[in-house]
């Protein structure tokens, strides 16, 4: 009876809480926060020109003292890329320009710190002192020295990290009609594909040692390609059409497998940047195939209340006004979530399935666990781990809400 009552109480205190905010124009999702958010992730979350968290020497404190989830900086700068390509689409800002042409920067630099054009998942300069701590926490994914421009960065490079940063490439080629970001991004996307193609989509350290593969994800591949073709069509249009031929039908095979159980959640994230590119981009009848995927993805995580691939689905499907309110809507409650990585633990708090930690529906966004980016997180998890010294960038705010702008969800 009493866990009832305190269930009740609870959830009673949120709808009123958000509510009352929403009614007082607190929590209601707007340019403004997105700005500020922006401005943040320059001042705080950039320090080495890619983006990675600061840690603050207390929950209370706004000192920071050293920085972490430098192994993610690749993917997150990708997706931080593709947001300020939305955001200055939509308000020809010159602040979201400086940003891509920052972002861009960023993920140049990852791929000249190699020596042998691998993406490096991050890097730090040796000089710094935060190196020590980001070398300390990195360690098991390799650390390598570049002598020559005094630079440390982080090996073990995964195609979450290659998603990501195409992800953001393809993005703003289209949304940014400036000369130069369109030569870069057309030169980095040449780049990053000839070092695949080269190792035969083996993601190859300098030692000689694989840390993944791209061989049997057909939809990745195939998602690369169909970037590096819309950039570089001379250099890599033959190559997608072949690929295609022989790969398409099987686009739907790994996803058909994923969609089965929610572990490792980040892989829908995955999923839906790659399928995001592939089929915007193509215009043959292989878009059906690719559609086909994309659907068993959808109809998997459509009731997960995902902001981010709402807005997938949006572009991919057009309006819908019953998930463009509920996009509207966990905007609005992202804004009333703690930024840094305050702990939670939601058991008995809501009903739980299969797993003592695991919500039986998805856990309202105000509650979910505090993380890096929310939407490659499992809605249904009832434990989050943190310390409350760690703030996250805000990139799962300023990219879906760009995208909503853009798509004409917000106004």
């Amino acid at each position: 009876m009493g866990v009832k009552l305190s269930m009740t109480i609870r959830r009673l205190c949120i709808i009123v809480c958000c509510s009352f905010s929403l009614f007082a124009g607190i929590a209601v999702a707007s340019e403004a926060d997105a700005i500020a958010i922006s401005q943040n992730i320059r001042a705080r979350h950039m320090p080495f020109g890619v983006v990675v968290d600061p840690v603050f020497a207390s929950p209370d404190s706004e000192l920071i003292v050293s920085y972490t989830h430098c192994g993610d900086s690749a993917i997150w700068t990708g997706h931080y890329l593709a947001g300020e390509a939305f955001r200055y689409n939509v308000t020809r800002s010159a602040e979201a320009l400086d940003n891509v042409k920052a972002a861009l920067a960023g993920i140049a630099s990852l791929l000249n710190v190699t020596g042998t054009n691998l993406l490096a998942r991050c890097l730090v300069p040796a000089s710094s002192l935060d190196a020590k701590a980001i070398i300390q926490e990195e360690s098991p994914n390799g650390i390598y020295q570049n002598t020559q421009f005094g630079y440390y960065w982080i090996g073990n490079t995964s195609r979450d990290q290659y998603s990501g940063v195409f992800f953001g490439l393809g993005v703003a080629y289209d949304l940014v009609d400036d000369p130069e970001v369109r030569k870069t991004i057309a030169s980095l996307v040449t780049v990053l594909l000839d070092f695949l193609r080269g190792h035969n989509w083996f993601v190859t350290m300098p030692n000689g040692t694989i840390s993944t593969t791209f061989v049997g994800r057909a939809d990745q591949q195939l998602s690369l390609l169909q970037v590096g073709r819309h950039v570089n069509a001379d250099r890599f249009s033959s190559t997608y059409d072949l690929y295609r031929f022989v790969f398409a039908a099987l686009t739907i095979m790994p996803i058909s497998f994923e969609v089965l159980n929610d572990e490792s959640y980040f892989k829908f994230n995955l999923d839906s940047i790659n399928l995001f590119n592939l089929i915007r981009l193509e215009r043959s009848s292989f878009a059906g195939i690719y559609r086909d995927a994309y659907d068993v993805l959808r109809r998997h995580t459509a009731n997960h209340q995902n902001a981010f691939f709402n807005m997938i689905d949006r572009a991919l499907n057009g309006p819908s006004e019953t998930r463009d309110k509920e996009t509207r809507e966990i905007l609005a409650q992202w804004l009333l979530r703690p930024r840094r990585d305050v702990p939670t633990d939601l058991r008995g708090v809501y009903p739980a399935c299969g797993a003592e930690d695991r919500a039986c529906a998805p856990i309202p966004i105000v509650e979910r666990a505090r993380t890096d980016f929310v939407w490659q997180r499992t809605p249904f998890q009832l434990v989050g781990q943190g310390s409350g010294t760690i703030e996250t960038a805000g990139i799962d705010y300023i990219l879906p809400y760009w995208m909503a702008r853009y798509y004409g969800v917000e106004q």
